[in-house]
């Protein structure tokens, strides 16, 4: 009796200690596990982190815009540093052919030529061109066909169409501007010479800028002055005249009843970085077009 007491008191302290070292290596599996586990994790966010630079150049019409999307971006992806330029559309759609820049901004749709150069447009808005004039200038309304005429140099007093017996002073944007290129596209300011080429047909004494601000700043000088700017520029200095009745609002331009409206692009070409994609996929995703919406017309 003695014996198998002890038989079984070994038995069981067999039974205990097998326990006890099965539960310490399920432990230290399970340890092992989830350190293996965070390890992996620890090379996942290194690989998923993002750094490094984008790089845009184009429409100053776009740059604000961008730069306001650029500004939110950076608390999303600090590690991406995002370089707005200007320089006008042409400018923006040339680097990005040459792959000088990521993203180019555009703010007139893509020429035929520039269309075979293999890019990719991206919509990020839609925008108006306003027809504008001095605060003070009593007249308020034109149509497309007078408006042509003006900017042609056909029409050269105010008084022709309603004004102050004064010489209508021609202000436009430079060559290459995407503006420009939208407003005489539309308007139907463009000629072909006798080579078949497109060329402008403004007026040749119209007073040039490089920039929607500059000429704004001009025309809330200028009296006699008139002029066109992208809608997200308009305040009290300047003033929007009707286009046939109709306002150059975002609701009309939306609604497609005020006719001298355009797209605001990014254009890029090939495989563009990681970085450069996440940055598109936040302009052109809920929280960037939120920002549009601010003076533009969101593309989604």
């Amino acid at each position: 009796m003695k014996k198998l007491r002890i038989f079984n008191l070994i038995l069981i302290l067999t039974m205990v200690v097998t326990i006890f070292v099965g539960c310490n290596s399920d432990k230290e599996e399970t340890q092992s596990d989830q350190t293996a586990q965070q390890e992996q994790n620890v090379v996942n966010q290194g690989e998923d982190k993002l750094e490094g630079t984008v790089t845009m150049s184009g429409s100053t019409t776009v740059l604000p815009v961008a730069q306001a999307i650029a500004d939110a971006f950076a608390s999303v992806e600090p590690g991406i540093t995002v370089n707005v330029q200007g320089g006008g559309s042409s400018t923006g759609i040339k680097d990005a052919n040459a792959g000088t820049v990521d993203i180019g901004n555009a703010s007139r749709e893509l020429k035929e030529e520039e269309k075979e150069w293999g890019l990719t447009e991206h919509v990020l808005a839609y925008d108006g061109i306003a027809v504008v004039v001095h605060p003070e200038n009593p007249v308020s309304d034109l149509d497309k066909e007078t408006i042509n005429k003006i900017f042609r140099g056909e029409i050269k007093n105010w008084k022709e169409v309603g004004g102050n017996d004064a010489q209508i002073v021609v202000l436009g944007r430079e060559a290459g501007s995407g503006t420009r290129g939208a407003f005489e596209e539309i308007v139907g300011l463009l000629d072909k010479n006798d080579e078949g080429k497109e060329v402008s047909a403004m007026v040749e004494d119209a007073l040039t800028f490089d920039s929607n601000g500059a000429l704004k700043a001009s025309l809330s000088q200028q009296k006699n002055g008139i002029g066109y700017l992208s809608l997200g520029y308009l305040d009290e200095t300047v003033k929007a005249l009707t286009i046939n009745g109709v306002e150059a609002t975002v609701e009309n331009v939306k609604a497609g009843t005020y006719e001298i409206s355009r797209h605001l692009l990014m254009v890029t070409k090939g495989e563009i970085s990681k970085e450069a994609q996440a940055f598109l996929d936040y302009a052109l995703g809920e929280e960037g077009q939120k920002i549009v919406a601010e003076k533009y017309i969101p593309a989604k």
